[in-house]
C-alpha cells in the first residue's frame, strides 16, 4: 500500500490555503488603502480655517468612520460670501465607500460656487439639487444651508432632508428647529426648498450636526436631540465656549451604538460674560 498520496494531497491543501490566504491578505491591504484614500479625500475637502466675525464665534468638530470597511461622506463647511455674509452647511452623503466621500466633495463644491451667484439659501439649494443631478450620479445627500448676517444675528436656513438643528438662548430657552425643509439633494429635479428666518440673540447658539451624532443603535434620534438640546441650553445659560460645546455634543456620539460619521458645527454670539 502506497503512503505517498495523503503527503501529496496534505501538501496540495496547504498550497491552496497559502493561496487563498495571500489573496485575502492583498484584498484586505487593497480595502485598506480605499479607505485611508476616502479618508485622505474627506479631511482634504474640509476647511482649514473658518470664517470670524465680531461678536459671532465658530467651531467645529469633526470624527470620520473608518473604522473596518467603511467610510462616509459627513462634512461641514464655512465660509465668507461676496455680500459679506456668512455661509454654514453640513451634510450627510448616502453610501459609506469611497464614492461617498468624492460625492461630498462635489456637494461641498457646487454650493461654494454657486454661493457666489445667490446667496439666499432656498435657491441655493435647489440650484445645487439640480446641478447635481446633471452629473448623473446615483447617490444622493441631506444638506443644511445657513446665511449668517453678522451685522443684525439674522440666521436663514434651508434644509434638504437633514437632521434638524439645535438653539439654545441665554435666558434658558432651547430647543428643536421646525424648519419645514425638503427632499434631499440629487433625488428629483426642480425642487423647491422653504427658508426660515432665525436670529441668533446675545448669548445664545445654535447647533448643526449630522445624524451620526444623535442616533444608532444604543440612541433614537428623538433622545439624541434631547440630549443635544440639553446641552446647549445649560452652555447658553452658562456662557460656555462654542468649542467647549462642540465638544460636549460630540461626546453624544459616542453612545449611539455603531461607528458613522459625525459632525457638529456651533455657531455662538458673544454674551456679557465672553466680553468681559
Amino acid at each position: 500500500m502506497s503512503l505517498t498520496r495523503p503527503t501529496e494531497d496534505g501538501d496540495e491543501l496547504l498550497a491552496r490555503l497559502g493561496s487563498l490566504t495571500a489573496q485575502a491578505r492583498e484584498l484586505a491591504e487593497l480595502q485598506r488603502s480605499r479607505v485611508e484614500l476616502a479618508v485622505a479625500l474627506q479631511r482634504g475637502m474640509l476647511p482649514r480655517d473658518l470664517p470670524v466675525a465680531p461678536g459671532f464665534h465658530l467651531a467645529v468638530r469633526y470624527a470620520p468612520a473608518y473604522h473596518g470597511l467603511n467610510v462616509g461622506g459627513d462634512w461641514y463647511d464655512a465660509f465668507t460670501m461676496p455680500d459679506g455674509r456668512i455661509g454654514l452647511s453640513i451634510g450627510d452623503v448616502q453610501g459609506h465607500n469611497i464614492e461617498a466621500a468624492a460625492f461630498m466633495g462635489q456637494v461641498r463644491v457646487c454650493l461654494r460656487a454657486l454661493a457666489s451667484v445667490t446667496s439666499e439659501p432656498g435657491e441655493l439649494l435647489s440650484r445645487t439639487n439640480d446641478l447635481l443631478l446633471s452629473l448623473g450620479t446615483d447617490l444622493f445627500a441631506t444638506c443644511t444651508f445657513m446665511r449668517l448676517d453678522p451685522a443684525t444675528g439674522v440666521l436663514e436656513s434651508a434644509r434638504a432632508g437633514h437632521t434638524p438643528h439645535i438653539w439654545a438662548t441665554q435666558d434658558g430657552r432651547s430647543g428643536i428647529a421646525d424648519d419645514e425643509g425638503g427632499p434631499p439633494l440629487g433625488i428629483q429635479q426642480g425642487m423647491e426648498y422653504a427658508v426660515t428666518r432665525h436670529r441668533l440673540t446675545t448669548g445664545g447658539v445654535f447647533v448643526l450636526l449630522t445624524d451620526g451624532v444623535v442616533e444608532g443603535p444604543s440612541l433614537s434620534i428623538d433622545e439624541g436631540l434631547d440630549q443635544v438640546v440639553r446641552l446647549a441650553g445649560i452652555a447658553a445659560v452658562a456662557g460656555m465656549e462654542a468649542s467647549s460645546l462642540a465638544a460636549a455634543v460630540m461626546k453624544v456620539a459616542e453612545r449611539v451604538g455603531h461607528e458613522d460619521d459625525a459632525a457638529v458645527l456651533v455657531v455662538g454670539h458673544d454674551g456679557p460674560a465672553a466680553r468681559r
